[in-house]
């Protein structure tokens, strides 16, 4: 399977980043690839539809947009700035979808993740992705929450606590089952 990965942030240090990353490790499997992709690779100007018309849709929205019609599985874990999308992210998403005759996830299954150093882990974004990203486009499998990352992730074991870990060990069964069967299915077609 080629799943793809990243986190809605551009910071260096993003704790989304380190929480996708280790998400991605369950779904490593023999044949599997796994791609995880850096917002900061895909920087650009501010979108408006003045330099949309002025200078055409960046080269590096179509760049992500090649790489979300690469993946069978988009694995996304969103950051919360303002209870609100990241700006590298927003505006990423929004050159991305003005690509002529484009829906902005192609129909690709996605696992909603997002985490925050507090106790509610980015369900605010997580809250208004859940509305947004089906009408873009997005198979969403499962949304997952991880709250107060410091306290309950730990790099190179990931999520520490026990209930936490479960959870989000049952999510990610839950959608390697789904893929699994819709893979199948592809094959017998």
């Amino acid at each position: 399977m080629k799943i793809l990965a990243f986190a809605g942030s551009n910071s260096k240090q993003s704790i989304n980043k380190k929480f996708v990353t280790s998400v991605s490790k369950y779904y490593k499997e023999a044949d599997d690839e796994v791609v995880i992709l850096d917002l900061n690779d895909f920087e650009m100007p501010i979108f408006s539809v003045d330099r949309e018309a002025e200078t055409g849709i960046p080269e590096q929205a179509y760049a992500f947009a090649k790489q979300i019609d690469w993946a069978e599985l988009i694995l996304m874990s969103l950051s919360e700035n303002n209870g609100s999308y990241s700006a590298a992210y927003k505006n990423l998403m929004d050159w991305t979808s003005r690509i002529k005759g484009r829906k902005l996830f192609a129909d690709k299954p996605i696992l909603l993740l997002g985490t925050s150093d507090g106790a509610r882990g980015a369900k605010s974004v997580l809250e208004a992705a859940e509305k947004r990203m089906p009408r873009d486009g997005a198979d969403l499998l499962a949304v997952y929450s991880l709250p107060s990352f410091y306290e309950n992730f730990e790099e190179g074991k990931g999520v520490i606590d026990p209930s936490l870990r479960a959870s989000l060990e049952a999510t990610v069964r839950k959608t390697k089952r789904t893929m699994s069967e819709r893979l199948n299915t592809t094959k017998e077609q």
